[in-house]
Order: structure tokens, then C-alpha cells, then sequence
């Protein structure tokens, strides 16, 4: 490879390093995203949603402490009050998340929950809008906004047309728990960017996931069966180990690296892409079907998530100038 032969060379490559970084961490991202809905939905015969959550993250913070603990002794600085308070704030809409998503698989099939949880683009393009005015470039261009507009569209298109599900059509507290489950998604995407930025990836989420288990056990304690674990069975309590690891605490490192990267709007986005894989996998394990009006509308969706791909974020190194 060429050598740089000035400073700004140096600070074009390593814009491309981090843009590169953000991309390969926000599509494993989306491979592993294709999945929770599916977990969740087999975990409902055997776990309350306040048994499940409580569970998945206690695990998912087990399994992120070892690393932290490795960073900490190899010189990050230590956690304290004020990096506790910055991660509290995000973790309030996340187990508000957690629990109504859960809670959305009762009414709809795994497949068209994942559909229908990336109306959360629209939420977080307007949240980003005011909290973020670094990100109002992607915002403003027409991609972005053609894309986010056909996501949406195609998102609901998959809700509104469904017929012959288990439960037959979508009941509206279903919508509404689902609806509540998207926007505070959108919510915590938006908030967890400042101790992301702040901590780490690696720091962040394992104080997230403290702060989440400790908030979700007292709701397990006065709305669930705490006890569930002793009785699912090892092969259940398998799957809600593994799907705690992988879509919590792996896809939450490598969702705050594409974040800290690309920006919360245009990660967000590309999410749009998870229903593809969940469709297919919800389809073969639970026999999930679409109609053709929800297959035309998956295709809209997609269609916005290429568009929503085109945006080009700002040179993330612009800050590197003076360097």
C-alpha cells in the first residue's frame, strides 16, 4: 500500500478505518438481530416476559464482566457514580423494551414483530433530529428520508395485511404493545450514545446491563416467577443462555461501536435489513407465512433500507483536522 505522504492522508485513512469498523460491527449486528424474536417467542412457554428479560440480561452481564474486569486491570479507568448516573437514564426505556417486546410475541408471529419493530427508524430519525445536532446531515438527505418513509411504510404494510396467524388478526392492545416496544427502542438507541461515547462499548453495556437486571428483578419479584429457571429444564434454560449472549451482549458491543462510528440514525437504519433473516428462519421453524400484500410490503421495506445504505455519513475524522 502507498505511504501517506501528509497529515491529512493519514487522517483520510483512518476515516476510512473507522467507517469500515462501523460497517463490518453494525451488519454483524444485523445477523445476530435476526434472531432474538425467534428466541423470545420459543421462550414464552416456558418463561413469564419479566422472568425472561431478568434472566437474559443477569446472563448477559455475567458474560460481559470478565471482559470488563480485564479492561479495568489493564488500565481503563475505573466506574464510578457520574458513569452509573449517564448509563441509568438509557436503561429506563430499554426495560420498557425489553418487556414489551416479549410481550408483542403473544399477538403476532416472530417474523412480523421484527418487521414491524423497524418503524423504530422514523422515531429515532426525529429523536436524533433533537437531540443530535451532529447527525441532522444524514437526515436532511433524500435517501435517508425516501428510506426511512418506505421502511415505515413497508413496516406496517406487513401488520396490516396479516391474516391467518395463530391469533388471527393483530388485536389492538398487541398494536399498541408492539408500538410501545418500538418507540422505546428508538428511545434508548438515541440516549445510550452519549455513554457510549463517554465509556466504551465494552464499559458501557456492562454497566447497562447491571443497572437493566437490577430494574428488572423487583418486577420479576411482584409480576413473575422468579423461580421459572429451576423448572424450564436445562435444554430451555440452554436456549436463553445463548440467546443472552449472542443478541445481548455481543450484538450490544458491536451496536455501540457502529453508533459511536456511523451514528445512531443511519445504524438504526440498517437494521431495517434483520427482518429478512428472521422471516426465513420463523418461517421454517414455526411455519410463519406471509400473504403476498406482506411480502410486496417486505420488499418496500428493504427497498428503503438500500436507500437508507447510499447516505454518506460526515468524515468522522473531521474532529482529527488539527491533529
Amino acid at each position: 500500500m502507498q505511504r501517506p505522504d501528509s497529515i491529512q492522508d493519514i487522517v483520510n485513512l483512518r476515516g476510512r478505518t473507522n467507517l469500515s469498523e462501523g460497517y463490518a460491527a453494525v451488519f454483524a449486528t444485523i445477523l445476530i438481530w435476526s434472531t432474538p424474536s425467534l428466541f423470545q417467542y420459543y421462550l414464552n412457554r416456558y418463561y413469564d416476559p419479566w422472568a425472561q428479560n431478568f434472566y437474559r440480561y443477569l446472563v448477559a452481564c455475567l458474560a460481559i464482566a470478565p471482559l470488563l474486569i480485564y479492561r479495568i486491570q489493564r488500565g481503563a479507568p475505573p466506574l464510578n457514580w457520574r458513569a452509573v448516573m449517564i448509563c441509568f437514564i438509557p436503561c429506563l426505556p430499554n426495560v420498557i423494551h425489553q418487556i414489551t417486546q416479549v410481550m408483542a410475541l403473544f399477538y403476532m408471529g416472530p417474523g412480523v414483530y421484527t418487521i414491524f419493530t423497524r418503524a423504530s427508524v422514523i422515531f429515532t430519525a426525529l429523536l436524533a433530529l433533537a437531540f443530535f445536532p451532529e447527525e441532522r446531515h444524514v437526515i436532511r438527505q433524500w435517501q435517508f428520508q425516501l428510506g426511512t418513509v418506505l421502511g415505515l411504510i413497508g413496516a406496517f404494510g406487513v401488520v396490516w395485511f396479516q391474516r391467518g396467524w395463530k391469533s388471527g388478526h393483530i388485536a389492538l392492545p398487541g398494536l399498541f404493545i408492539a408500538f410501545t416496544a418500538t418507540f422505546c427502542w428508538a428511545l434508548y438507541g438515541i440516549l445510550v450514545k452519549r455513554p457510549s461515547a463517554q465509556l466504551g462499548s465494552i464499559r458501557s453495556f456492562g454497566l447497562i446491563s447491571l443497572i437493566t437486571s437490577v430494574l428488572l428483578f423487583p418486577l420479576t419479584l411482584a409480576f413473575g416467577k422468579v423461580g421459572t429457571p429451576l423448572y424450564a429444564g436445562a435444554h430451555v434454560n440452554l436456549v436463553l443462555i445463548i440467546s443472552a449472549v449472542s443478541c445481548i451482549t455481543l450484538a450490544h458491543i458491536l451496536y455501540y461501536v457502529a453508533i459511536r462510528e456511523i451514528g445512531v440514525a443511519l445504524a438504526q437504519t440498517l437494521q431495517l435489513l434483520c427482518p429478512a433473516g428472521a422471516l426465513g428462519l420463523s418461517a421454517w421453524i414455526y411455519g410463519e407465512r406471509l400473504t403476498h400484500a406482506q411480502l410486496w410490503s417486505a420488499a418496500i421495506l428493504l427497498l428503503g433500507a438500500f436507500l437508507a445504505m447510499r447516505v454518506k455519513p460526515l468524515a468522522t475524522t473531521e474532529a482529527a483536522e488539527n491533529i
